[in-house]
């Protein structure tokens, strides 16, 4: 049996919940993910890192709807090269409007006692994660952020995920409120 053909095999084995499967799929895949993400050179070991788990959770989740085991391979590497260019994309969109706002004009910002601030800082947090999906990404913000006792790697342990997808979805989460925050100070408001 060549090589293909065992990894085809190994795929169709996964489609059918496989357990073992998916590791030997992420065993022998995870060398050539990680040599594509790491070409993108703006992107550090950590992001490197998130966007290969990444790429395998949204290829697992989909894999029963894979139509061809034998495309497997350009499949998962399709997605590994969209989850690269997302994140620089993300990463591009944070720097430009931290740059917008980055020295807001004193006169044009009210005084509103720290506070104040702070306890409309933490509604609007509260506000955004009650808006969220109900899924994974916000059960995950949920213990994190409102619950507050866990460790991210705790939290992981808690959901049975690797420790790096907590931290996937606690950064898009953040980045979410980042977002947010900058497009009311630029709107002037708060409410």
């Amino acid at each position: 049996m060549g090589a293909s053909e065992g990894l085809t095999d190994w795929v169709r084995r996964a489609s059918l919940g496989q357990a073992s499967a998916y590791s030997e799929l992420y065993r022998r895949m995870r060398p050539l993910v990680a040599r594509l993400v790491g070409g993108f050179a703006q992107l550090d070991a950590d992001e490197v890192e998130d966007v290969i788990q990444e790429t395998f959770v949204r290829a697992f989740r989909a894999l029963p709807r894979l139509k061809e085991p034998g495309a497997f391979e350009s499949w998962l590497l399709s997605i590994a090269r969209n989850r690269a260019r997302t994140r620089l994309e993300r990463k591009s969109n944070t720097r430009r409007l931290e740059g917008d706002v980055a020295d807001p004009e004193p006169e044009t910002v009210p005084h509103i006692p720290e506070a104040l601030q702070l306890e409309r800082d933490i509604e609007v947090v509260r506000r955004l994660i009650a808006e969220l999906p109900e899924g994974e990404e916000k059960r995950t913000v949920q213990l994190f952020y409102i619950e507050g006792e866990l460790s991210a790697r705790e939290i992981a342990e808690k959901l049975g995920v690797g420790k790096s997808a907590v931290t996937m979805r606690l950064e898009r989460f953040r980045s979410r409120i980042k977002r947010e925050l900058l497009r009311r100070v630029l709107a002037g408001r708060w409410e």
